[in-house]
C-alpha cells in the first residue's frame, strides 16, 4: 500500500525554519521531520512513498537523489570519475516525488498524484506530524469500518490550566495543561479507497482536502475516526520545534518505534 505525504506547504508559522527550507526539511535530532515519518511508516512495512512537492521542491528532490552517497562511505576517484561505495546505511524507501505546484491547496495536491496511486487503497498523512500510532491496527480499523475515509483522530494537551473554585473564590482543585479537553482532531495518518477521487472532481487547485471534499465525505456517512490514545504530536511552531527535539534526545523518544 502506498503513502502519500502533503509536504508543498509554505510553513508560514514557522518562519523561523522555512524562510531558508520546506517545513518537512526542518530537522529534529539531525534528521528532517519527513524522515521521521517515513521511519514510522516503514517500521509497520510500509515503503512506498509518494510525496507532494511544492515550497523549496527541488530542495527535497535533492535530499533524496543524493540520499544514497550522504549515507554511504566512499572512495571518489577524481581523475578517473570514479566512486566506490564501501558500506551504506540506508532506509529502504521508494520515493515518488511529485511537484504538485507552488500555491496549490491540499485538494489539488491529493488530485495532481492520482496517476501514482493507481485504483487501489492508500494512506495519507501531513509531512509535519509524528506519533507512536499503530498502523496496523489502523488498518484493521478501517477494513472493518468499510468507509470510504478513515482519519485518525488525537486529544492535543489543553493549553490552560483548569480551576475549580468555590463561591468565596477559594480554588478546591487546580490542574495545569489538563492532557486534553475531551474534543478529538484529525491528526492525520489516513487510509483511503480509491473512492475518494470521485470528490475530487473538477478544479481542486484551491481548494482545501480537510473543508470541501472531506466534509462531503462525512456528509454521506463515509468518514470514520480511529482514536489513538497514544502520543501525537505537530510541528506548528519553533516551539513545537524545540520540544520535538528535547524529546528525541530524552532516553525514550515516543515517536521511535524503529
Amino acid at each position: 500500500m502506498k503513502v502519500v505525504i502533503f509536504a508543498g506547504g509554505l510553513g508560514t508559522r514557522l518562519m523561523e525554519e522555512t524562510e531558508a527550507r520546506p517545513k518537512p526539511m526542518v530537522e529534529i535530532g539531525g534528521k528532517p521531520i519527513l524522515w521521521h515519518i517515513m521511519k514510522i511508516y516503514e517500521h509497520h512495512g510500509f515503503n512506498d512513498f509518494i510525496i507532494c512537492l511544492g515550497y523549496k521542491a527541488a530542495m527535497i528532490k535533492e535530499y533524496f537523489f543524493n540520499y544514497y552517497l550522504y549515507n554511504s562511505d566512499v572512495t571518489i576517484e577524481l581523475a578517473k570519475n570514479k566512486v566506490e561505495v564501501h558500506y551504506s546505511n540506508t532506509e529502504s524507501f521508494k520515493v515518488t516525488l511529485v511537484d504538485t505546484g507552488l500555491y496549490t491547496n491540499t485538494a489539488g495536491r491529493l488530485k495532481r498524484v492520482q496517476s501514482y496511486i493507481g485504483n487501489e487503497p492508500f494512506m495519507l498523512t501531513y509531512g509535519d506530524g509524528v506519533s507512536d500510532v499503530n498502523i496496523h491496527q489502523l488498518l484493521d480499523f478501517h477494513k472493518e469500518a468499510n468507509k470510504l475515509v478513515t482519519l485518525t483522530s488525537v486529544q492535543i494537551p489543553g493549553k490552560f490550566g483548569n480551576l475549580e473554585t468555590d463561591e468565596k473564590g477559594t480554588v478546591k482543585n487546580f490542574e495545569e495543561k489538563p492532557d486534553g479537553d475531551g474534543m478529538w482532531i484529525n491528526g492525520g495518518f489516513f487510509v483511503m479507497q480509491p473512492g475518494i477521487f470521485d470528490y475530487l472532481e473538477g478544479d481542486m487547485d484551491n481548494v482545501q482536502w480537510e473543508k470541501d471534499p472531506l466534509a462531503r465525505i462525512a456528509k454521506d456517512g463515509q468518514l470514520a475516526a480511529y482514536r489513538h490514545e497514544g502520543f501525537w504530536k505537530c510541528m506548528d511552531a519553533l516551539r513545537d520545534r524545540i520540544e520535538l527535539e528535547n524529546l528525541w534526545n530524552a532516553s525514550t523518544c515516543p515517536w521511535k518505534t524503529w
